[in-house]
């Protein structure tokens, strides 16, 4: 396949390039791995999964995104996400059935990330739905992400293929199934982060736009867009939140660590480039001792850098290669 050089762009920024190079070396006998894919309670007729607190690797075959069950009062099952494969998708969808007692109704892709998207192509693209930008990079740089995958999970990511949603979500109410939900369009974390609210539990399902006691990642972040996302959250009346990655949250306080996070990261890096640090040291500068106790602070600093420094280096730095002005 010929990826588009904004594809490939997108695939070094997005995904966790060192493991790229450390796919699982061949082997003869057929793949035996399974993922163990368990829901936690949270409220009546919705359950949580919770995605591994690491980076995508092979050890994890990917799954590091939390997802959703949610019960329909006329049966079956609502997903909001479906992980990184086909075979996580798959299992995903056995256990929404077992835990409803009827089959996967709609499933709701939060954002074009493949931790979170790839799944799709378990299910028939007319119970897909995103929001129309989320559908429209998924058509732009999925298959680019399918391909890194592949190289990062071998064999766990067999047979699985890009699916585009076929439903296009719209701000507002909306019921599935007798289940009542609230859409909300937002952005930050990519062009196009979906959020839903649940009436029945009180509970936000945020994407990731929320981060709880794990450092946020920003391979599409637009962090003025994010922060305005993130006001808008705080606003909403809730009884808990469903971060894109961590625990759930039950008190508010990972919507204003998510928030506190980009607030030093601005910054931090514009003084780093100010100081003259080039990429390497920028990722080795130091991290608040506020942050200690977030998981991945350190990987997702210097993937952020990668992210970032870039343009902060042309904004900021003056050239020297270039006839001088006035």
């Amino acid at each position: 396949m010929k990826l588009s050089r904004r594809s490939l762009l997108c695939l070094t920024a997005a995904l966790p390039i060192p493991f790229a190079l450390r796919a699982s070396p061949a082997r003869a006998e057929p793949f035996a791995g399974a993922y163990d894919i368990t829901a936690s309670p949270i409220g009546e007729g919705i359950w949580l999964v919770r995605g591994a607190d690491e980076a995508i690797a092979f050890a994890n075959g990917g799954a590091i995104a939390n997802a959703v069950i949610l019960s329909c009062p006329e049966g079956g099952a609502i997903l909001f996400d479906c992980g990184p494969s086909l075979r996580y998708a798959q299992g995903l969808a056995a256990l929404a059935r077992k835990l409803t007692g009827g089959p996967v109704r709609r499933v709701f892709i939060s954002h074009l990330h493949p931790d979170h998207a790839l799944g799709a192509g378990a299910f028939d693209p007319a119970i897909l739905a995103a929001l129309p930008a989320t559908r429209t990079d998924l058509a732009a740089d999925g298959e680019g992400f399918s391909d890194a995958m592949y190289r990062i999970l071998a064999d766990w990511m067999r047979g699985t293929n890009l699916a585009l949603p076929g439903l296009a979500v719209s701000p507002g109410p909306l019921t599935v199934g007798g289940r009542k939900l609230t859409a909300l369009a937002l952005s930050g974390h990519s062009h196009a982060d979906l959020v839903l609210v649940d009436e029945a539990s009180g509970t936000v399902l945020a994407g990731d736009l929320v981060f709880h006691d794990r450092a946020p990642a920003t391979p599409h972040a637009d962090l003025a867009l994010w922060r305005a996302s993130l006001d808008q959250l705080a606003a909403l009346p809730r009884r808990q939140l469903v971060p894109g990655h961590g625990p759930l949250d039950t008190d508010g306080r990972a919507i204003s660590q998510t928030r506190d996070w980009l607030d030093w990261l601005e910054p931090a890096l514009n003084g780093a480039v100010s100081q003259g640090l080039d990429m390497a040291e920028a990722g080795q500068m130091p991290i608040p001792g506020r942050f200690s106790t977030l998981k991945m602070a350190r990987y997702e600093l210097t993937r952020s850098v990668s992210h970032f420094y870039p343009a902060i280096e042309a904004m900021r730095l003056p050239r020297i290669d270039s006839p001088a002005q006035g």
